[in-house]
Parts: C-alpha cells; sequence; structure tokens
C-alpha cells in the first residue's frame, strides 16, 4: 500500500509542478524562429512583424493580438540583408479577406529600400480584423508574407483553451481525492486512529 501512496503522491506532485508552470508542460519547448508566430517566409528571406502600442505599454510588443485599439506603430524587421536591396511596402487592410478589393485600406506604404533593415508605418486601428501584407515588387503575390491581426477582440479558443488545462487538472486532483478518501487503507488508517 506504501508503493501505491508514494506513485499517487509523485502524480499529484507532477501535476502541480504542471499547473504552476504550463509552459514547461507543453510539448513544444522553447520555439525557435522558424516556429514564431510573428516570423514569415517572403520567398527564401524572412520578416518579423511588430506592433507597438506606447500610448498604453512602453515596451510591450503585439503580433497578431492588439489588446486596444488607437494608434498603432507597425514594424517590419527584414531579416535576410538580401531584403534590404529591394523595394518592400506594407499595406493594411481592414478585413480579413484575401482579396484586398474586400475589404478597406486603412495603410498603404509604399514600397521603398530599407537599408537599415527595418520597415515602419503608423495606422490607427479600431476593433475588428486586419490583414498586413508586406508587399516586393519583386516578388509574386504566393510569396506575400500575411498577418491576420485581431484588434481589441476576445479570441474565444485560445480562452477556453487556456482553462481546460487547469479544469482538467483540478477534476483530476479531485478524481484522486476522492479515491484516496474511499480507498481501504484510507478507512483502515481512520479507524485505527486512536481517539482522544
Amino acid at each position: 500500500m506504501s508503493k501505491y501512496m508514494t506513485e499517487a503522491g509523485a502524480t499529484v506532485l507532477l501535476l502541480i509542478a504542471a499547473l504552476a508552470h504550463p509552459s514547461s508542460a507543453m510539448a513544444h519547448g522553447g520555439a525557435d524562429m522558424e516556429q514564431d508566430p510573428c516570423m514569415r517566409l517572403a520567398g527564401e528571406n524572412m520578416v518579423y512583424f511588430s506592433a507597438y502600442q506606447p500610448q498604453y505599454e512602453i515596451q510591450n510588443q503585439y503580433c497578431t493580438e492588439i489588446p486596444q485599439e488607437g494608434d498603432t506603430f507597425l514594424v517590419v524587421d527584414l531579416i535576410d540583408p538580401a531584403l534590404r536591396n529591394e523595394l518592400i511596402g506594407m499595406r493594411v487592410i481592414r478585413g480579413k479577406g484575401k482579396n484586398e478589393a474586400e475589404g478597406e485600406i486603412v495603410a498603404d506604404v509604399r514600397p521603398s529600400f530599407h537599408p537599415d533593415g527595418v520597415l515602419r508605418g503608423e495606422v490607427q486601428l479600431n476593433e475588428g480584423l486586419y490583414t498586413v501584407s508586406i508587399e516586393s515588387e519583386n516578388r509574386g503575390l504566393l510569396q506575400r508574407p500575411q498577418y491576420l491581426l485581431r484588434v481589441h477582440m476576445v479570441d474565444y479558443q485560445k480562452l477556453a483553451l487556456s482553462i481546460t488545462g487547469p479544469l482538467v487538472g483540478l477534476l483530476f486532483v479531485g478524481w484522486l481525492a476522492y479515491k484516496l478518501i474511499r480507498s481501504k487503507w484510507v478507512w483502515r488508517w481512520w479507524t485505527a486512529a486512536p481517539n482522544s
């Protein structure tokens, strides 16, 4: 019976550790640059997208989930030096349509050279969905990186996933406690304890 209690205790400790540090319990480990949702391929070259709202949070950067409406600075880092010698621009369209005719263009940064490797733009974003396209005159439409921005919107799928883990853990701990309380070993121990 001691072995059973040791295994149950170890399981509970692992569960508590996983709930306390969910990022270390996930299977992907440390995400490298290719798995970063802000990183995209422009042909064979890499670009990295960031959005900033310094009027709310000076140091926070966002990628696809923009928490507030308002003035937003959009920054594209041209990771590969080859892109710095090309005409690169950016277009922001309200809506998530693949076709630009489906949405309203809210910002258009005309293609130009960026020797410092940084493409910058500023746009006023209201609540809703936006598509940001990084454009090059030397590359086809199929190689044009795009980002879908959710501005001041609740992502219910992410919310459900964030609640599911702790809920499953809580149910497991409850089930384990129920099994321990109902076990004969605990019942014998409880009845054998001297009454004071």
